[in-house]
């Protein structure tokens, strides 16, 4: 993962320019694994809200979704969540750092 900083505060103004500092902050390795099990457990819930029509599955997913990346920063990382920045490109980061561990490019 690349080396980059960038001032507090700063406001990327694409996702492409995003991903790599959002990835600079994910270089825990527990943490990380934090948030593919909470994205994963949020998808559960996803497929549990479709098909129960229970919509405390909802709720559920965001818990897991980020109640588990949110501890991975703070007892781990020691940052603060990139979604705290930046929330649409965060969970955009979320989802493709989820789908690249999937498929082996960033190690687990």
């Amino acid at each position: 993962m690349s080396d980059v900083a960038k001032p507090a505060g700063r406001k990327y103004q694409s996702f492409a320019e995003f991903y790599p500092f959002y990835l600079s902050e994910h270089r825990d390795p527990t943490c990380r694994r934090l948030h593919f099990v909470g994205s994963a457990l949020a998808l559960v819930c996803l497929v549990l809200l479709v098909w129960t029509r229970n919509p405390w599955w909802l709720l559920a997913g965001l818990v897991a979704g980020y109640g588990f990346a949110w501890i991975g920063h703070f007892a781990f990382e020691k940052n603060q969540p990139a979604s705290f920045k930046q929330p649409l490109y965060s969970f955009m980061g979320d989802w493709k750092m989820f789908w690249q561990i999937l498929t082996g490019k960033i190690a687990f």
